[in-house]
């Protein structure tokens, strides 16, 4: 009797998947998906398999099939509509780089290197700005980018020339002196201006510390759950990633110490636990501390979303408890400011700075001058803290309303952690809908709404939402709310 033939997605026959490959499966679906659609073999307006199907035709989760759906419908590769189907989009998003194999930006024919294929792997998908509840994205309409224009127009007026022959590649002096001030004054952070390095962003400095502190193979405690970002910058430095659980204390020292005892590294963000939102005791920092000096290792502190804290009085950097110079802080304009700024600081020990200083000139030379001009008039002259004062209110503001209309509107929503800081909540849900299908429903109705599992390294039973709210007007964020809650009516 012949056999019958495989049915085909979209025109793409079976996908051929190594289980045995590194990172996510989805993440091979997803890739072999868009080369498809890339190529011209999955047609546009053509129909893709529902989620079952194409789950049952590879022999992998429907969670699998799912969430390589909902990123390929994030990047715009396809469109669908909840009970319509999902459909390969007839406008294609911009195409990778010409030679790309798999739009990584890797070359056909080419071996990337160990670390330089998990540099090539994307580590979270882009997502529109204008999606309601997007991560990590400050409101630009509170900027005040006239005043901007004005700074950035005074560095070349009066120093040009010299602006534009050399620049220290630790940043702009004066800059560095400002936020060292800020720092102490607001962080309770231990620095003198000549241990601020002026870099990128922190994912620059995550990279350069990986790079500078590491070798191949070396562990690495990483919060579990964690931004998907620090992997990435670990993984390039060839670490061997050592994930340790999160709870309401935040790392659990006590496990990293079972898992890995001689780890070099542990990266943490104390002030704001991302994306559970858990604030660090000063029992675990106390024990961070005591194991990074008893083992000679070295903890980066990210102290993410710090600036934006709704309840209650500022918190001290895990940095200014540190007396053995082995806390490495990082921090960030890109969120109180704007994204494109690309500005951001690491604070290292003084043993590290001539080390630093060697690094930046190998890597890049350092960052251009003339915004960090601008950037040092617009803290010195006050503006920075008016406009932070400014935003924490509005912020606050779409933080309370985003809460109340969940608490109104989404029965399955059981608890929301995280609203005492930053610019997101979670949204746990209960046992009668999974978070990776709620999530890519809601992408197709526009909605950004990132699935807390998937921010894990090992299997969890968490579930729940990652809701942004700080691009969004209120009346925006209920409406927002409202769709979600058709997403959970319209569930099987």
């Amino acid at each position: 009797m012949a056999r019958r033939s495989r049915p085909v997605l979209a025109g793409l026959g079976p996908i051929p998947l190594d289980r045995g490959a590194e990172g996510p499966l989805y993440q091979q679906l997803y890739k072999a998906l868009r080369q498809a659609i890339l190529d011209g073999r999955m047609k546009p307006g053509a129909r893709m398999l529902a989620t079952r199907v194409a789950a049952q035709e590879w022999a992998v989760s429907r969670n699998t099939v799912v969430t390589a759906y909902e990123q390929l419908l994030t990047e715009g590769y396809v469109t669908g509509r909840v009970g319509a189907g999902t459909y390969v989009a007839t406008a294609l998003p911009d195409p990778p780089p010409i030679g790309s194999a798999d739009g990584t930006g890797g070359t056909r024919g080419v071996s990337l290197s160990r670390r330089g294929a998990a540099l090539a792997t994307p580590f979270h998908p882009c997502t529109p700005a204008k999606r309601p509840f997007s991560l990590g994205i400050p409101d630009p309409e509170g900027f005040p980018f006239a005043l901007w224009s004005k700074l950035l127009a005074q560095p070349w007026r009066v120093g040009g020339r010299s602006l534009a022959v050399s620049a220290d590649p630790l940043g702009y002096p004066p800059l560095r002196a400002v936020i060292a001030d800020y720092l102490r004054a607001m962080r309770a952070v231990r620095c003198e201006p000549e241990q601020v390095v002026i870099l990128s962003g922190a994912q620059q400095a995550l990279a350069l510390m990986a790079q500078l502190l590491l070798d191949p193979g070396d562990p690495v405690w990483m919060e579990d759950p964690g931004w998907p970002g620090t992997r990435s910058a670990l993984a390039g430095a060839g670490a061997r990633i050592v994930p340790v659980p999160v709870d309401g204390e935040g790392i659990d020292v006590a496990e990293g110490e079972r898992r890995a005892p001689d780890a070099r590294m542990a990266l943490v963000t104390p002030s704001h636990q991302f994306p559970l939102g858990v604030t660090m005791s000063l029992r675990r920092r106390a024990a961070l501390l005591d194991w990074a000096v008893a083992r000679d290792a070295w903890i980066v502190e990210d102290d993410y979303d710090s600036e934006f804290r709704y309840a209650g009085p500022p918190l001290a950097a895990l940095q200014g408890l540190d007396e053995a110079g082995r806390v490495l802080y990082i921090g960030s304009f890109s969120k109180v400011m704007f994204p494109t700024l690309r500005l951001g600081y690491l604070v290292v020990p003084p043993d590290l700075v001539d080390a630093v200083c060697a690094g930046r000139r190998h890597f890049d030379g350092g960052t251009s001058v003339v915004p960090q001009a601008a950037l040092h008039r617009f803290i010195a002259e006050e503006h920075f803290a008016s406009h932070l004062r400014a935003m924490r209110a509005l912020y606050a503001e779409r933080r309370d309303a985003l809460l109340d209309a969940l608490r109104r509107h989404i029965e399955p929503v059981t608890r929301i952690d995280g609203g005492e800081a930053g610019l997101h909540v979670v949204a746990h849900l209960d046992e009668r809908h999974r978070d990776v299908e709620v999530a890519a429903r809601a992408a197709r109705l526009g909605l950004s709404c990132p699935p807390l599992s998937g921010y894990y390294a090992e299997p969890t039973a968490a579930n729940g939402l990652v809701l942004g709210f700080a691009a969004h007007p209120a009346e925006t964020l209920a409406a927002a709310v409202r769709g979600l809650a058709g997403v959970f009516a319209a569930s099987p």
